[in-house]
């Protein structure tokens, strides 16, 4: 007797009955670029369809994505005013701080998380404190969990450290407990690997390395092992989430990671993975909508429970308009 399981996808009806990995806008989570000034909303040239915003044109986009019924962003502040220890991203005033206070105070409950990182402060572009050319761990982190404090502060109700420091999970929990926030919840960059995939988005945030690279604090692209050993700490240490950066070159630890840890999985679909099938699909070679949704449906198929993406309103267009 034949087997056969092409049944099961005779008609679009079936199909969707029987689908088992599914996005929903639940999943998504929205990146912001936050600049100093006013009246300005300033195009992206690697990332086509992202903008960057000073805070007083934040309003319309906010309801544009609560219209789609995103409600989580990620915030990343620039500044004008770097310098060798990213005194600005102290700054109670800072773009970041500010537009924490403004999303807040003007649509409650968006959930506001904040990228807890100082390479867009410094004017080496480094992710910590250069001490004799390489970034100091101790002092960096002492850094870091003061910036997650000044975020705490404003009013995030989540922060993201990035920078991939030892013991950086372990300072920031320590800072926001003995300062009155404990229930102000922590997603770790737990498996941030150095990647090419980075490109554009050093272009929107303007934190391109002045001397060097990451790899001293990235990992490295060809270990998985040394992922969950990172994993393994930052849940000793207090996180609350765990993500993968890039996603979809690391599906593998994401699954990896999932499987271990009963922790909430979170996926970066990262500024080169939204901006190599905008390329693409400019060119004719590749159906824009199609290779987007085949792509964040893998990452959310390997484990992933929450995405970061560039792609967030183009997707909830796409659910609006095709309802599972």
């Amino acid at each position: 007797m034949i087997q056969r399981p092409r049944r099961l996808r005779r008609s679009p009806g079936i199909r969707k009955l029987v689908r088992e990995t599914t996005i929903t806008v639940n999943d998504l989570i929205y990146p912001l670029f936050i600049i100093p000034g006013k009246k300005k909303k300033e195009a992206i040239s690697s990332m086509p369809g992202q903008f960057r915003y000073t805070i007083d044109m934040l309003k319309e986009e906010m309801k544009e994505l609560i219209s789609l019924g995103i409600k989580a962003v990620i915030i990343f502040g620039l500044t004008n005013d770097k310098d060798e220890e990213a005194s600005e991203a102290l700054n109670p005033d800072g773009t970041a701080q500010q537009a924490i206070q403004y999303i807040k105070k003007h649509f409650p409950d968006v959930v506001v998380i904040t990228d807890v990182c100082v390479c867009s402060y410094t004017t080496h572009g480094h992710c910590g404190i250069i001490h004799n050319g390489y970034v100091d761990n101790d002092s960096s982190i002492e850094l870091l969990a003061s910036v997650a404090l000044s975020h705490a502060r404003a009013g995030a109700d989540i922060v993201a450290p990035s920078a991939m420091l030892d013991g950086q999970i372990k300072a920031i929990r320590t800072a926001l407990d003995a300062n009155g926030f404990k229930d102000i919840a922590i997603m770790s960059y737990a498996a941030k690997y150095q990647s090419a995939f980075y490109g554009p988005f050093r272009e929107a945030a303007d934190s391109s390395p002045q001397f060097g690279d990451r790899a001293s604090y990235q990992m490295d692209y060809g270990n998985s092992h040394e992922a969950m050993r990172e994993m393994e700490i930052d849940v000793h240490e207090g996180a609350d989430f765990l993500m993968v950066k890039p996603a979809l070159a690391f599906l593998d630890i994401i699954r990896m990671g999932k499987d271990r840890f009963n922790l909430p999985m979170v996926a970066y679909n990262v500024s080169g993975e939204y901006a190599m099938i905008k390329a693409a699909s400019k060119l004719g070679w590749l159906d824009e909508t199609k290779t987007m949704m085949e792509s964040v449906t893998a990452i959310k198929r390997a484990g992933a429970d929450i995405i970061i993406t560039y792609f967030a309103k183009d997707i909830a267009r796409f659910i609006q308009a095709n309802p599972y």
